[in-house]
């Protein structure tokens, strides 16, 4: 696990993360503020995406096919392990369901990086963080309009 985001990580597994709700007609004024966008995918979920890995070398960016891919990154606190993040954003409205985050993590042995298993939670909490951020963006959007 990325030990600088530990206490975001922990922070987030405390948020609810809410989907959107079965066959409710939504209200106009989310659906026009969830759509405001310039590029390919939801804005809010992008900048989000982007705010998040920050501390991450970025490899790939794409604001119209929404994938965003990491360079392998060594926690300078735990130098026998690194991580590489790619995050696809799958439609243009905010919902729960539209971001996904997979990882790849690799030890260092012998001098050696092996493959090594990512936590499922690992990736759940890295979405549940952009969710969180992209929804205070939108309120702090919608609030200063």
């Amino acid at each position: 696990m990325f030990r600088p985001l530990r206490s975001a990580l922990v922070l987030s597994a405390a948020l609810a993360v809410t989907a959107c709700g079965g066959g409710q007609k939504r209200p106009e004024a989310d659906l026009a503020a969830s759509r405001i966008t310039t590029i390919g995918v939801n804005s809010y979920l992008w900048r989000a995406t982007l705010d998040t890995l920050s501390f991450m070398p970025l490899v790939q960016t794409d604001s119209n096919g929404g994938v965003v891919v990491t360079d392998w990154y060594v926690n300078p606190q735990v130098p026998t392990e690194r991580m590489k993040v790619t995050v696809s954003i799958l439609d243009q409205d905010l919902r729960a369901d539209a971001v996904r985050v997979a990882a790849l993590r690799e030890v260092n042995r012998g001098g050696q990086w092996v493959t090594a298993p990512v936590a499922a939670a690992t990736t759940q909490k890295l979405e549940d963080i952009i969710l969180t951020r992209a929804r205070d963006l939108r309120r702090a959007s919608v609030a200063a309009s």
